[in-house]
């Protein structure tokens, strides 16, 4: 009797099919984790996710709640150079913010929120425009520096893109450009004109935005 031909060999089930093991879930739930910690889901939809997940019985059901999500520690696509001027529609035709400084020093500095776009005019004074530990609601911002026998410094954090244009006249007008490694990072643009003055601007050394993805969510998500 030819028992090869009366027994064959089960068939591999199909993976999808495969019932799930707890280690399965798991790594899963490392997925959610990670997705929930970098901003990609938000908490209800991460609780959501970890209630499905958990009843989920094959592989194929616990699928859908990760296929939309890097696995932990996978390397971030890489980020392509931020654009050389605002994109249209980025930046408004008119300042949302102004700032003077006529034979006298301003300075706008520390945990503020600057706009999209922001003057600053510097005549027979100085105005200092540090957005080193400013908090980013926009992707791009633009920095309008004008100096007439003054002085316009602007700082940013080391993690930005920095671009710069404009014009000097018996004067400087100097931005130093930075290209973030950081796919998300904002790009502040620098124009303006100095007129026997100088405009200028650089990081600062130590100063970097924390928690990046997270500060730029809301904008991301709308």
């Amino acid at each position: 009797m030819d028992l090869e031909k009366r027994s064959p060999a089960p068939s591999a089930a199909a993976p999808s099919r495969l019932r799930a093991s707890d280690a399965d879930r798991d790594r899963a739930a490392e997925i959610l984790a990670e997705g929930l910690a970098t901003g990609r889901l938000d908490p209800q939809e991460h609780a959501e996710r970890i209630d499905g997940l958990y009843r989920a019985k094959t592989l194929a059901e616990i699928e859908p709640y990760v296929a939309d999500l890097p696995a932990p520690g996978a390397k971030p696509p890489a980020a392509g150079p931020g654009p050389d001027r605002p994109e249209p529609g980025a930046v408004p035709e008119t300042a949302d913010e102004t700032v003077y400084a006529v034979l006298g020093d301003t300075a706008r500095k520390g945990r503020w929120r600057p706009t999209r776009r922001t003057h600053a005019y510097a005549v027979f004074g100085d105005v200092e425009v540090d957005l080193s530990e400013a908090d980013f609601e926009h992707r791009q911002i633009l920095v309008k520096g004008i100096a007439l026998f003054g002085e316009v410094r602007i700082h940013v954090p080391e993690n930005v893109s920095l671009r710069g244009h404009g014009t000097a006249v018996l004067g400087t007008f100097d931005v130093d450009t930075l290209e973030s490694a950081e796919r998300d990072a904002p790009v502040v643009f620098v124009s303006g004109m100095a007129v026997c003055g100088s405009v200028s601007a650089r990081p600062k050394r130590g100063k970097r935005i924390r928690d990046l993805r997270a500060r730029l969510r809301k904008r991301l998500e709308g």
